[in-house]
């Protein structure tokens, strides 16, 4: 059963009208297709695509790294330096983009290729899972628990601290005197 809507003169209506729903920041509305029904950003092949290619540039990196730095015993060392950079620079990444103005056009690209593509392929909470399993099953409990509760513990706070950076950066920008760039 439906209720009358007010503004449709009393007529119950089961759809409502597009004009009646909230914005979506990832459905992007055009002009140029008035007709037609805007399509979500997930649907957009250009968008997928770069998702995909800072995804495989990030794993590349990834992959990189953890080749470079040595595991000290069961502990993952690569990994865990991979995971928390990543959340720090997710933070400084997400909070300078959110300064720069509305998601959209060139914002809304550079969140897209740098946030979810390539600190999605860089960063591996994957990995990190597989590695508390191994420390687990290697016999190494206390290194899987430390390994397990400092990777969480250390990039939430790194997330953080990549947040306040940005916010900083944002502050000191906007100091009288200095060039916005």
């Amino acid at each position: 059963m439906t209720t009358p809507r007010p503004d449709a003169g009393g007529a119950a209506d089961d759809a409502a009208s597009v004009h009646d729903l909230p914005i979506d920041s990832d459905i992007e509305v055009t002009d140029a297709r008035p007709a037609a029904r805007p399509r979500p950003v997930h649907l957009r092949w250009s968008y997928i695509g770069l998702v995909a290619f800072g995804g495989a540039v990030g794993t590349g990196v990834r992959e990189t790294l953890s080749l470079l730095i040595p595991a000290a015993g069961a502990f993952p060392v690569g990994i865990f330096v991979i995971n928390i950079t990543g959340a720090f620079a997710l933070g400084l990444v997400l909070e300078t983009l959110l300064h720069l103005g509305a998601d959209e056009g060139a914002r809304r690209m550079l969140r897209l290729l740098i946030g979810t593509g390539f600190m999605g392929g860089y960063t591996t909470y994957s990995t990190f899972a597989v590695g508390v399993a191994q420390a687990f099953t290697g016999g190494h409990a206390w290194v899987g628990v430390l390994y397990g509760v400092l990777t969480v513990v250390v990039g939430a706070a790194a997330s953080f601290a990549g947040i306040a950076v940005g916010a900083e950066i944002q502050r000191w920008r906007a100091l009288p005197g200095r060039r916005n760039r």
